[in-house]
């Protein structure tokens, strides 16, 4: 028996400037001393013949020889980032990746990151600003493009029409373009995302969402007519369904980007007076995913670099009735594509990339045999595009011929890439060849037991897999191919900033926080970290947008960087799901933590530290105790405000009519007595006396120590403890009931009362 260890098999090439494509010899020299200009050829994903494929090649400028590993890490990080994206992620096995290793002689790309930074001298001459260009914006990669495709005719087999090049250029700097090529910068926290924004205006031909042109600047109202874009309109969701135009079909569907497809305004660089489908989606915000409008638009561009049927039995002459007839359709890795055979207008049941004539009993004559080949996802619902994803192939058989023997036995010719772990939820397959009197049955083993019907594909996630690592193998005549198969879902970890109190995973806050992800898996390759909040579309876990190794900060007006606002959350509950996605493309189980902001405290007119003997009124204004010990009575009379954060009042402490009360980490060792307190915030406080809550505005008791009798009455709405339960020793009752019997949380109401 032999074993096939790799189907295709691609050694690297490597390019020495002004000089052929190097031999042998000279490759082993260009690697210990590679001058400026050279370039090694390096097949990262081969799935088929690039003439057959889309083939993605991806080079790198600015990178030098010593920086090339750096290059393959940002390759990496890209291509993960891009297969946990779909349509990319269905459709991986359409494409092939080619990394093209270009060293170069200084590090870096031009005027980075603005015009008064060094021209660099690089293979691709890369640079911000247009290539440095003043009339240009800061942001905007473009690079020699007749330099790129010099590179990219290194790769045998690729050509302009059936390939795409994206430029990496060493930089942690945002930035990037999209046009005949793409390009973005290799390490900034967001360039990751930058890749797919991009090859949806090259690859895709989709506009950008954005409602300005220069960030900063509104874009000001759309004058021009009806977008030729598939994602704009002027139509209303009327017209929309009335007209059976642009994205009707999907109007009302929940968006893959959050919230659901609608009409939401700006777009095209404009503010006002046009349409776009989804409130965020990839071509409006970096970090989501595509809209199912873009999607599908997507899904037709990388299929039409494919063709649906990649070969089938000859059908320029009649054939026998005594042979197998056979199609190859192409493979996607999230579902397999059906195949209809139809005799003589009369459709067969089962789907099977094989017939044999011999099975139907042919009466003497011709016949008309016909395979139609259909991809079925779902990502498409337009019928002109799902015709597009459809082909057939005609034979005319004739009984009275007689089919030679043609000696070919059975045996594999291609296959999912066996050199990467395979995903649980994989659709795996084989081609076979093509023996004119045999049905290649296909003998697969997962962990030594038999599955599968025999066909040339599996669908691991019919088979349940159990957590871990398994084998499967294929075999036919005397070929055995072998995958690892990852059913290992990787774990993700998250990181809060200190809360003011917390129970589980749940957190209250008064001010910004801070939250960081960390995937992790039990095999190599860059690990997606994604997060949602309140159900809105999954988000990209970058870090945060000036450095991938700061957490990323929530706050109520959101943090403004290069005039984008990232990080708004409004006050109030909000819960917060996270997951990871391995370089298998196993997405482990969402998980969740719940957050609630409330109102942070006012300003301080007056702060107190240190010991403060002798009693405390507050008259005006706001006082801060600020780690305080006050060993007397504090009163907080009408219309003052009082926040003590940490510290101890040894005494009692009245408030009537207060504005605001905050109690942050507080030890109240008397009595606390609160009337028609405007906001009453106690929160991780220990009160060791009784207490006694009345006719105040949505007061919140959380996460609180209460030793003495608890009392409230005519608070309006009730007290709420958040979802983090306090301790109530002494007795008590009425509105302070759910205070006392754990985590009850507070009503919605009261919630939000506090989020005013």
């Amino acid at each position: 028996m032999r074993t096939i260890a790799a189907l295709v098999l691609a050694a690297a090439v490597v390019y020495v400037p002004s000089q052929a494509v190097a031999t042998t010899a000279t490759v082993a020299a260009t690697v210990s001393a590679a001058e400026p200009g050279a370039a090694t050829v390096v097949p990262v994903q081969v799935t088929g013949a690039p003439e057959k494929r889309f083939n993605l090649i991806v080079m790198g400028d600015g990178y030098t020889e010593s920086e090339q590993a750096k290059f393959g890490q940002d390759v990496d990080r890209h291509l993960n980032v891009m297969w946990s994206i779909e349509p990319f992620k269905s459709y991986r096995n359409y494409i092939n990746v080619y990394r093209v290793d270009i060293v170069s002689g200084e590090s870096g790309i031009s005027c980075d990151p603005d015009l008064t930074s060094p021209r660099r001298t690089t293979p691709l001459s890369m640079g911000f600003w247009g290539r440095c260009n003043p009339g240009s914006v800061q942001r905007l990669i473009t690079m020699d493009n007749g330099a790129a495709n010099r590179y990219a005719n290194l790769v045998a087999g690729t050509t302009s029409g059936n390939r795409q090049i994206l430029a990496l250029g060493n930089s942690g700097t945002y930035g990037g373009a999209g046009g005949s090529y793409a390009t973005a910068s290799g390490s900034n926290a967001m360039s990751a995302l930058i890749s797919p924004h991009e090859l949806g205006h090259s690859l895709g031909g989709l506009q950008d969402e954005y409602d300005y042109y220069q960030r900063g600047e509104p874009g000001g109202a759309y004058s021009g007519g009806e977008p030729s874009s598939a994602h704009h309109t002027l139509l209303t969701e009327q017209q929309m369904r009335e007209q059976q135009r642009k994205w009707w079909r999907w109007l009302g569907e929940p968006s893959e980007s959050g919230g659901p497809i609608a009409r939401y305004e700006g777009g095209l660089y404009a503010t006002t007076g046009v349409w776009r489908p989804s409130q965020h989606s990839m071509m409006k915000t970096l970090g989501y995913y595509f809209d199912q409008v873009s999607r599908e638009v997507m899904v037709r561009r990388i299929t039409a670099k494919t063709a649906v049927v990649q070969d089938a039995t000859p059908s320029g002459q009649p054939v026998g009735a005594d042979r197998v007839l056979w199609v190859e359709p192409m493979r996607p890795v999230s579902h397999s594509l059906t195949t209809t055979w139809n005799v003589d207008g009369k459709d067969l049941p089962g789907d099977a990339d094989t017939l044999d004539l011999r099975t139907l009993g042919l009466s003497p004559g011709t016949h008309t045999v016909k395979a139609t080949v259909t991809d079925p996802t779902e990502f498409v619902r337009d019928p002109a595009v799902r015709a597009a994803l459809t082909a057939s192939r005609t034979w005319t058989v004739d009984t009275t011929l007689t089919t030679p023997p043609d000696g070919v036995e059975p045996g594999f010719t291609s296959s999912t890439p066996t050199g990467r772990p395979a995903g649980a939820e994989d659709v795996i397959y084989v081609e076979t060849t093509h023996p004119a009197h045999t049905v290649p049955k296909v003998a697969w083993e997962l962990d030594g037991e038999r599955v599968g019907d025999g066909g040339t594909d599996l669908d691991l996630g019919e088979l349940d897999l159990s957590p871990g690592t398994h084998q499967l193998t294929a075999s036919l005549g005397g070929d055995t191919l072998t995958w690892t198969v990852d059913a290992v879902a990787p774990a993700t970890g998250y990181e809060l900033s200190e809360p003011l109190v917390r129970s589980g995973d749940t957190y209250v806050y008064n001010g910004p926080f801070s939250m960081r992800l960390t995937g992790d898996d039990d095999r190599d390759g860059y690990v997606v970290s994604e997060s949602r909040v309140d159900g809105d579309g999954w988000f990209n876990y970058f870090g945060w947008p000036t450095s991938s190794e700061l957490p990323w900060t929530f706050t109520e007006e959101g943090t403004v960087i290069d005039h984008l606002v990232y990080g708004k959350l409004p006050r109030g509950r909000h819960t917060v799901e996270y997951r990871s996605i391995d370089a298998a493309g196993n997405a482990g189980k969402a998980k969740s933590f719940t957050v609630t902001t409330i109102a942070p405290p006012p300003a301080c007119t007056r702060t107190v530290t240190g010991a403060h003997r002798g009693p405390l009124t507050v008259t005006g204004g706001v006082t801060c105790l600020d780690g305080a010990t006050v060993t007397g009575p504090v009163q907080v009379r009408a219309g003052a405000s009082l926040v003590a954060d940490g510290g101890r009042i040894s005494g009692t402490l009245t408030a009537s009519g207060a504005a605001e009360l905050h109690l942050l980490g507080t030890r109240v060792d008397g009595a606390l007595t609160a009337d028609r307190t405007g906001t009453l915030t106690v929160v991780g406080a220990e009160l060791r006396g009784a207490a006694s809550l009345t006719r105040n505005t949505a007061p919140a008791v959380s996460g609180t120590t209460v030793k003495g009798a608890l009392s409230c009455t005519g608070n309006t709405p009730a007290p709420a403890d958040l979802g983090v339960p306090n301790r109530v020793t002494g007795a008590g009752g009425g509105q302070c009931r759910d205070l006392r019997e754990g985590p009850r949380g507070g009503s919605y109401e009261a919630i939000q009362q506090l989020a005013q």
